[in-house]
């Protein structure tokens, strides 16, 4: 008969507890780090820095910090695809610093888009408030998913997945929408390729959309602002 040691059996023991820790899925987290302390607003005067910005001194933080009414203004249009977003993130509501969340305001005219774009921090849930706009999103396997949506139908949109949201009724939309992120980002595809400074070189995006200069000219031009 083969007999184990306390000190095998403890090994053993402690292997398969650890094989079990690595195989079990590790606990979600938004997108931020947790935060350490009650409060962090930002300090917008100096550098970020570990993904977050540094704290205000708590003797300066004031109520004012944690009240932001950027949102509540209708936008002018004066952006060529017809879409004005209107940003609640740490950059202009500092009190959102370190929280990991964030909201925007998205006016679109009748006929605007807000066009293919991603968001490499953060998940995105909106609602629609006002209007009628046809929602999409591309996976990585490049499967499309749409659907359009009125007002007071939600949607969500990955991380990081490409999407774009469609004004395909009469009357302006508008929709709020808000991240898992206090500083989400926002990828523009048509901005990144066409209006890029330095300029991405016109023959890559010849290759890459199988088109001659002229093409690729004719559409950079539509983005001298």
């Amino acid at each position: 008969m083969i007999t184990s040691s306390p000190s095998l059996l403890l090994f053993c023991l402690t292997v398969s507890l650890l094989l079990l820790l690595l195989l079990l899925p590790l606990p979600s987290h938004c997108a931020d780090p947790d935060p350490l302390q009650d409060l962090c607003v930002a300090d917008l005067s100096a550098s970020i820095s570990a993904n977050n910005f540094p704290c205000k001194p708590i003797s300066e933080v004031t109520s004012d910090d944690f009240v932001f009414d950027g949102l509540r203004k209708q936008a002018n249009f004066t952006d060529p695809f017809g879409v004005t977003v209107t940003t609640g993130n740490v950059l202009s509501f500092p009190g959102l610093n370190t929280l990991g969340i964030a909201m925007n305001r998205v006016d679109i005219e009748p006929g605007g888009i807000n066009p293919p774009h991603s968001h490499p921090r953060a998940s995105e849930i909106g609602i629609v408030i006002e209007g009628k706009i046809l929602a999409g999103i591309v996976t990585t396997k490049n499967v499309y998913y749409s659907k359009v949506l009125t007002a007071g139908q939600v949607f969500v949109i990955p991380r990081g997945l490409v999407h774009f949201q469609l004004n395909v009724g009469r009357p302006k939309a508008l929709t709020f929408t808000a991240f898992n992120s206090h500083l989400p980002g926002s990828t523009v595809l048509p901005l990144n390729l066409f209006a890029a400074a330095p300029s991405i070189p016109v023959e890559v995006l010849t290759k890459t959309f199988l088109v001659d200069e002229d093409a690729i000219n004719n559409i950079k031009s539509k983005f001298v602002f």
